[in-house]
C-alpha cells in the first residue's frame, strides 16, 4: 500500500518541503532475522546422522546440536507440492498442486497454477524489508510457461523473489544441468572436467547474492530458499565423496532398517518400543508391483554389490551438498550473521521408490515408460554416480532410508510424509541439542517463518482477498518440552490416488497405493492409527474402533472437498500401457497449429520438451532447410541426452540422424553423404506402423535429401518423454549432454554453413514432394 506523502508543496520547490520517505521502501523491524531454508529432495528420516542414520551430514549435525531436531514434521508425499506450500502457506491442492508440474491436469487441484488468493509468502517479506533469493530446484512454474516465450509471472521474479538462479523442472543432470537465472535460460559456467558440479554452483551463487546485499544495505535482512538437486536422482557425486561410503551398506537394506531403528531410540527421535513395521506391508494387489522390495538374501552377488554401489552414491551425493551448505553457514558464522538467522534444514518428502526394485541406471525410462534391463544396469556398476549414468537406488533402500515406517515417497504412510528438519537460531531459541514431538506439516512453515520475523500475512494482497494460510506457526515448539501439546489439530493428505488424515493423535490410511491403476475408491479397505502411540503405523485398530474409523473417514472428505482434492488420480503410468497413455493424453501439450507445422530457428533457447514438437508415439517428419559449404558440420537440431533423445547433424562429409532410444545401446543411425554445396533440404520421416510392447511406436525411418531418399532402416520411438524436464530442442547445436555419442564434442554448434529453419510435422499426411512441403510450411509461417 502507498505510503501518505507528508510533504509541503508550493508553487516553488524553494517554498516545497519534500518527504523521501513517502517514496522509500518499508524497512524490517530493527533486529528482525535472516531467513535460510534448506530443502532438500528424497530423503527419509532414517537416511541422516542427526536422525541415527549412516550418512554422515556434519553441517546439519553442527545445527542440531545447537537447535532441534523435530520427530513428527510431515509433507505432502511429493516435491512440487511440498514446495507449493512452503511458497504460499496453503494445502497444496489449494494451490493447484495436487501433483508435480511436468503431470498437472485441467482440473482446479492439478493444473500446478497458483491463484492470486494464494499470495506467497515471499512477496509479503519483500514487501516488509527483506531480500528474497531463491537458488536451486524450481518445480513450481507451470509446465505450460516454461518456454522462453511464455509469460513469467509464474516464474520466481513474480514470485516475490529478488534473484533466482537454479532450474525450472523436477530435476536436472547434477554434471550438466538445465540452467535459469532471474527469467531466462543459461548455460552452464564451466564443465565437469572443469570441476562442475551443481551443488557447488549453487552454495556460489547463494554466496554471491547474500555478500551482494550485505556490502549495500548491511543492515537488511534476507530471506533464501536453497533447494539443491540433492538428493533427488539422478544421483551424481565426485567419487572422492562416494568413496567415503564403500563397504558400509553391504549389509543389505533389512539389516539397516534392524540398525537403525535402534538407533532412531537412542537419539530419542522414536520412543521405546516403537515396532518395525514389514519390508513390504501392503496386500499384493493394493499397489503397483514396481514399488515392491526384493529381500536382500534372494539377490545375488552382482545384484548386492550393485545395490550397495547404488547407496554409497547416494550417500555421497547428500553429504557433498552438505558440504556445499557448510560453506554457506560458515560464511555466517564469519560474518557475525550465524546467531540471528532462523534455519530451517528439512526435506520435502520421504525416500524415493521410483527406481523400482532393481533400481536403474538411467531414470529416464521412467518417463518414457519403458522397464530397466536389469542385466544391462549391471555392467554399468562402476561409473555410478558419474556423467556416464542417471542412476536411481531400488525400492530397498527408500524402504531402509524411511525406517522404520511404511512405504516411502508418493505414499500417505509415514514412510512418505514424515520427514527430517532441523530448526536452528540461537537469537530465538534457548534449547540446544532438543529434540521436539510436536506434530507439524509443511504448510506450518509459512506462519513460523512469519511470526519469527514479526510479519503478519495480509487478508488482502494487491487488491485479491486471501485464502487463509492453511498451517499454523511452530514457534511456540521452540521453548516448549519436547512432548508439549502440539497447536495442529488436522492434516488430510493425498497424493496420486493415496489418502490419509491425521487428527488430534490419530490417523486414518486407505489401502491404496499411488499410480497403482486399481481405481475403485469407494471400495478401498481404511486403516486405523493411535498415532500419538504408535509412531510407525505397526497396528491397524480399525477392527477395534470402527466408529473412530468412519468418523476419520468423513473428516478426510470434508477436508478434500474444502481443498480441491477431487477428482482422484491412481492411474499406473509404469507397467499399464492403457493407463500411461491415458495420463499422457492428460497433460499439457503444446496445442498443433492446424498445419500440424512447428517452425524453429537458430541463434535461440532450447525449447523444453513438453512445449516443443512431440515426436513420442506419432508418426512424423522433420524438414531442415540449410545451405551448405564444404566446411559445414555440427549439430542441425538435437533435443535429448545421452539418455534419450534424437539428432541430426553433420560431421566428416556425412550426415546422419541419431535415435537414441533411452540410453540402450547401439543407437539407430542412418546416414548418407553430405550432398554438394549450396541450399539444400535435409528431411527425416518416420511412420509408425505399430507399437511394441510397451508401446513404443515401431515403423521405417527414411532419410532425405532435397526429393531423394537415401537411406531406409526399422526404429523404434519412446512413447512417453526423453526426460522429466531440461534437455530440450536446441537448433544448431546440442546442450551440453550430447545425445548422441559419435560427436566430438559438447554441443558441436554448427558451423561452415547456414541453417535457415528446422520444421518439425507431426501431421498424419504423406511425405512426397519435400520442396513443396516445406515451402507449404514456410508459407504458413
Amino acid at each position: 500500500m502507498a505510503k501518505e506523502f507528508k510533504g509541503d508543496i508550493k508553487l516553488d520547490v524553494r517554498d516545497s518541503v519534500s518527504d523521501w520517505d513517502a517514496f522509500l521502501p518499508e524497512k524490517a523491524p530493527q533486529g528482525a532475522p535472516n531467513v535460510l531454508v534448506v530443502l532438500y529432495d528424497d530423503t527419509g528420516q532414517a537416511s541422516w546422522s542427526p536422525y541415527g542414520g549412516r550418512i554422515n551430514m556434519p553441517t546439519m549435525d553442527k545445527l542440531a546440536q545447537n537447535g532441534l531436531t523435530y520427530s513428527q514434521w510431515h509433507t505432502t508425499a511429493l516435491c512440487s507440492p511440498t514446495r507449493s506450500t512452503f511458497l504460499t502457506g496453503r494445502n497444496h491442492h489449494l494451490n493447484g498442486f495436487a501433483t508435480i508440474s511436468e503431470s498437472s491436469t485441467g482440473f482446479p487441484g492439478y493444473n500446478s497454477h497458483i491463484p492470486p488468493s494464494n499470495a506467497t509468502m515471499a512477496n509479503v517479506l519483500r514487501d516488509a524489508g527483506w531480500s528474497t533469493f531463491w537458488v536451486g530446484k524450481n518445480h513450481n512454474v507451470p509446465i505450460d510457461e516454461w518456454t522462453a516465450g511464455a509469460s513469467k509471472k509464474n516464474w520466481p521474479l513474480a514470485q516475490g523473489y529478488d534473484r533466482f538462479y537454479g532450474f525450472i523442472g523436477g530435476e536436472t543432470n547434477n554434471w550438466y544441468p538445465s540452467l535459469a537465472e532471474d527469467n531466462h535460460y543459461i548455460e552452464q559456467p564451466y564443465s565437469p572436467e572443469e570441476g562442475y558440479h551443481l551443488s557447488k554452483d549453487l552454495a556460489d551463487q547463494a554466496l554471491k547474492m547474500i555478500r551482494d546485499v550485505k556490502q549495500t544495505e548491511p543492515e537488511k535482512p534476507w530471506y533464501l530458499w536453497f533447494c539443491p538437486g540433492a538428493n533427488h536422482a539422478p544421483h551424481h557425486a565426485p567419487e572422492e565423496y562416494i568413496a567415503k561410503y564403500k563397504g558400509m551398506f553391504d549389509d543389505g537394506y533389512e539389516a539397516y532398517r534392524e540398525w537403525v531403528l535402534g538407533r532412531m531410540v537412542e537419539k530419542g527421535i522414536l520412543p521405546e518400543g516403537t515396532d518395525l513395521t514389514p519390508l513390504n506391508p501392503m496386500p499384493e494387489g493394493t499397489f503397483s508391483p514396481t514399488d515392491e522390495v526384493r529381500p536382500w538374501a534372494e539377490l545375488n552377488d552382482e545384484e548386492k554389490r550393485m545395490f550397495s554401489r547404488m547407496a554409497e552414491v547416494f550417500a555421497g551425493f547428500s553429504e557433498y551438498t552438505d558440504a556445499q551448505v557448510g560453506r554457506i553457514v560458515d560464511y555466517l558464522e564469519e560474518s557475525g550473521q550465524l546467531d540471528n538467522t532462523l534455519i530451517i534444514y528439512c526435506a520435502d518428502n520421504g525416500a524415493s521408490g521410483e527406481g523400482s526394485p532393481n533400481g536403474s541406471v538411467n531414470e529416464g525410462k521412467i518417463f518414457g515408460g519403458y522397464p530397466d534391463d536389469e542385466e544391462q544396469n549391471l555392467t554399468m556398476v562402476d561409473k555410478l554416480g558419474s556423467p556416464d549414468t542417471y542412476n536411481h537406488y531400488p525400492t530397498g533402500w527408500a524402504a531402509a532410508f524411511s525406517t522404520p515406517y511404511k512405504m516411502f515417497k508418493r505414499y500417505t504412510y509415514q514412510g512418505g510424509v514424515c520427514d527430517p528438519m532441523v530448526i536452528h537460531w540461537p537469537a530465538g531459541i534457548k534449547a540446544k541439542g532438543e529434540v521436539r514431538h510436536q506434530y507439524h506439516h509443511s504448510t506450518d512453515i509459512v506462519p513460523t517463518i512469519l511470526e519469527a520475523c514479526g510479519v503478519t500475512f495480509p487478508d488482502t494482497y494487491n487488491g485479491v482477498e486471501q485464502t487463509p494460510l492453511s498451517g499454523v506457526s511452530m514457534k511456540y515448539s521452540f521453548d516448549a518440552p519436547a512432548d508439549g501439546p502440539t497447536a495442529k489439530e488436522t492434516q488430510y493428505y493425498e497424493m496420486l490416488g493415496s489418502r490419509g488424515i491425521w487428527h488430534r493423535g490419530w490417523k486414518a490410511v486407505a489401502v491404496h497405493g499411488p499410480v497403482s491403476g486399481i481405481s475403485n475408491f469407494d471400495k478401498d479397505v481404511w486403516e486405523l492409527y493411535h498415532a500419538d502411540v504408535d509412531r510407525a503405523e505397526a497396528h491397524d485398530l480399525a477392527a477395534d474402533h470402527p466408529d473412530k474409523l468412519a468418523e476419520m473417514q468423513a473428516l478426510w472428505l470434508e477436508e478434500a472437498k474444502a481443498n480441491k482434492v477431487l477428482p482422484l488420480n491412481d492411474l499406473q503410468i509404469i507397467g499399464n500401457p492403457k493407463d500411461y497413455e491415458t495420463f499422457v493424453g492428460m497433460e499439457f501439450h503444446q496445442p498443433v497449429p492446424p498445419s500440424g507445422q512447428f517452425v524453429y530457428y537458430p541463434g535461440t533457447s532450447e525449447v523444453p520438451e513438453r512445449s516443443a514438437a512431440n515426436v513420442h508415439g506419432v508418426s512424423y517428419k522433420i524438414l531442415a532447410e540449410v545451405d551448405l559449404t564444404p566446411d559445414s558440420q555440427g549439430v542441425i537440431f538435437a533435443h535429448g541426452s545421452r539418455f534419450g533423445g534424437h539428432s541430426l547433424f553433420i560431421k566428416d562429409g556425412v550426415v546422419t540422424y541419431a535415435y537414441n532410444f533411452l540410453g540402450i545401446p547401439p543407437e539407430d543411425r542412418i546416414s548418407a553423404p553430405v550432398p554438394t554445396s549450396g541450399k539444400h533440404i535435409i528431411g527425416v520421416e518416420f511412420v509408425k506402423e505399430g507399437m511394441g510392447q510397451y508401446r513404443e511406436g515401431i515403423g521405417p525411418l527414411k532419410l532425405y535429401i532435397d526429393d531423394q531418399q537415401v537411406g531406409e532402416q526399422k526404429i523404434r520411438t519412446v512413447l512417453g518423454h526423453f526426460s522429466l524436464c531440461g534437455e530440450g530442442l536446441c537448433i544448431g547445436y546440442d546442450s551440453a549432454d550430447p545425445v548422441s555419442s559419435a560427436y566430438p564434442e559438447p554441443r558441436f554448434e554448427f558451423r561452415g554453413g547456414e541453417i535457415t529453419k528446422v520444421v518439425f510435422d507431426i501431421a498424419d499426411d504423406a511425405y512426397v514432394d519435400v520442396e513443396a512441403h516445406l515451402a507449404a510450411a514456410m508459407s504458413r509461417d
